[in-house]
Order: structure tokens, then C-alpha cells, then sequence
């Protein structure tokens, strides 16, 4: 029987009112997306989550006719990136983590690392666009002083501290059956370990089914545009390695324009049903998710966003109901 493609939607805190799960259920979403590894009960306490409390979440969760997608692991700090004194319980901590959710029966597992993008290189500001809704903006161009990246000695170390971590996650993964995944750097400028020929190094090192990408198209895109979007999804969607995709839209790239604006799904360069079409193609069977809402007219931002979420805004509502659609036009076809 052949599995269709979900819709999870990500959130950063795990207390979210009855309402809001409701209305992610009424609006077309399967799964939730856990994308802060600090918002799990236990971690502040004990530095990992409680698995009993874990368990309590999923079971919360699929009363509405939700489920848990994908979580976080707890960060890996510029201190343990740089290998500074006092922060080797971290990774105790992300093993331990990794083993809860392992035991929880989590699908997916993101680990974040310090350092993996240059924030410092772009100048962000508010793009407006169709009729006034406002979304991220970044531009290279606008950062008029000159910024010093990494050399290539530091980014061998940086590199050298994400392997130590991954050998301890890679043999978890494995025996729990977890698929292990790594989100491209953000923004991809180059050079960023995630954001161009480093993002292909983590398979080429870990070569086990488990490790693989969660996929992001508008990050992507910032980095080469459609047709490396495309390219890469035959790559890593023909070896089984995409385990959860972003469906971001955005304008412009890193090469073309300096910069890039991030859109609504229908409002970017990115054709999003070609993109399903591709995916398709290549047997990917996971969720599809519709992150980095835009605000529209009639959101709050702060309301519907980040670790406040309590409500679906305008932007998710749409958002959500777009790619419903987009499903369904490819599975009559």
C-alpha cells in the first residue's frame, strides 16, 4: 500500500492550548515538528527529556489525531564547538536525549550545532511583498563593513567536534531505528559547514541508512536557485536519505542577487508542484511542512509565531491549505 505524504507543522514549545491543536487538525495538519530541544519537560532539570513525560506529550498529542514528526536534541554550544573546558556534558546530555526519544519511538531526530552558519555576514531586514504581507529579508550587499568567516583550519576543528557527536548518535539512531537528520545551514552562504559541498559530507561520513536531511527548499534555493533544488532531490530522495521536507519559497539566491526574501509558497521562483512532482519521482513518503509563515494582515506576530504560538494565523492557515491542495491535484493524477 503506498504511504502518502503528510503535513507537519513546526512549533517550539510543548504546552500549546487544546484550541490550538484543534485548529491545526481542523486545518489539514498531521504532525507536529518539536524544533526547540530545550522545550521538553525534564531537560532544564536533568539536561535531556523525561521519558514518562515524553510519552505524555505523544499520547496528548494523538488524542487530537496528531503525532510527533520530528524533535530536537539539546544544543551543541559555541563552547563544545570550540572544545572549551566545562562543556563536556553536553554531550552526555544529546546522547541521553537520543536514547529518551529513541524509547519514545520518535521518528526523526534534529541535532543544532553552534557555528554552522555566518550570521554576521548579512544585513536582515523586513521584505514587503504582495499586497503588503512582510517576511525575512537578507541581503549580503546591504553589510557594508567587512567580515572575517572561519579559515580552513578552524572549520577542520568545527568539522573534527560535529564528527565526535554524530559518532555517538549514528550506533543510537541504528538501534533504535531513528533516522538521524541534519537542516542545510541557514543562511547557506559559502563555506557554512551545512550550506553547500559540506552539506554532501555527512552521508560520505556517516553512511548509515539512519543519517539523512531534513530537506529544506528555500534554504536550498538560497544557495543555487530551482534547478539545484531539483538536482538534489533526485540525488538524496533516489538514496532514501530526505526525511522530512521544508516546503519554503523564496526570491532571489546568494549568486543571482546577494541576497533572497522569503515568500508564501505560491509567491516565490520556486514552482512548489514541480517540486512535489520530483519527490514524488523519487519515493519520498515523509511530511511535507510549511515553515517560516510570512505574517499577513490580521496576524500577531508574536501570537502565532516562535515559542508563543497559541493560535494559527492567517499565514499558516494558508499555507497549510495550499499544499492540501497541491496533494491532492498529484495524487489524481
Amino acid at each position: 500500500m503506498r504511504t502518502l505524504i503528510r503535513i507537519s507543522v513546526t512549533t517550539a514549545r510543548t504546552d500549546h492550548p487544546d484550541s490550538y491543536l484543534k485548529q491545526l487538525v481542523q486545518l489539514g495538519a498531521d504532525c507536529l515538528d518539536f524544533g526547540n530541544g530545550s522545550s521538553f519537560a525534564g531537560v532544564k532539570e536533568q539536561g535531556y527529556p523525561d521519558l514518562d513525560e515524553l510519552l505524555k506529550l505523544r499520547r496528548r498529542l494523538r488524542s487530537f489525531g496528531l503525532d510527533m514528526n520530528r524533535v530536537t536534541l539539546p544544543n551543541m554550544s559555541e563552547r563544545f564547538m570550540r572544545n572549551l573546558p566545562g562543556s563536556e556534558n553536553e554531550l552526555d546530555n544529546t546522547v541521553n536525549a537520543m536514547k529518551v526519544f529513541g524509547e519514545a519511538g520518535v521518528p526523526i531526530v534534529r541535532q543544532r550545532f553552534a557555528g554552522d552558519t555566518f550570521d554576521h555576514l548579512m544585513t536582515k531586514y523586513d521584505a514587503v511583498l504582495r499586497g503588503g504581507y512582510i517576511s525575512r529579508g537578507e541581503s549580503l550587499g546591504l553589510t557594508k563593513q567587512p567580515q572575517q568567516t572561519p579559515t580552513y583550519e578552524e572549520l577542520q576543528s568545527w568539522w573534527e567536534r560535529f564528527l565526535t557527536v554524530y559518532s555517538q548518535l549514528v550506533p543510537i539512531a541504528e538501534d533504535y531505528k531513528v533516522k538521524l537528520s541534519m537542516h542545510p545551514s541557514d543562511t547557506p552562504n559559502a563555506d557554512t559547514p551545512f550550506g553547500g559541498l559540506g552539506y554532501h559530507r555527512i552521508t560520505d561520513a556517516f553512511p548509515s541508512k539512519q543519517v539523512g536531511y531534513i530537506y529544506c527548499i528555500g534554504t536550498r534555493a538560497e544557495a543555487g536557485g530551482s534547478s539545484l533544488v531539483l538536482d538534489e532531490i533526485n540525488h538524496y530522495g533516489r538514496q532514501g536519505r530526505i526525511h522530512l521536507i521544508h516546503m519554503r519559497n523564496v526570491r532571489g539566491s546568494l549568486p543571482t542577487s546577494g541576497g533572497f526574501e522569503e515568500t508564501l509558497l505560491d509567491d516565490g521562483d520556486l514552482n512548489m508542484f514541480k517540486i512535489l512532482m520530483e519527490l514524488r519521482k523519487v519515493g519520498y513518503d515523509g511530511c511535507i511542512n510549511p515553515d517560516h509563515i510570512p505574517v499577513l494582515e490580521g496576524d500577531d506576530p508574536v501570537r502565532h509565531s516562535g515559542d508563543h504560538r497559541s493560535a494559527c494565523g492567517i499565514g499558516l492557515a494558508y499555507s497549510i491549505g495550499y499544499l492540501r491542495a497541491l496533494l491532492c491535484a498529484m495524487y489524481a493524477i
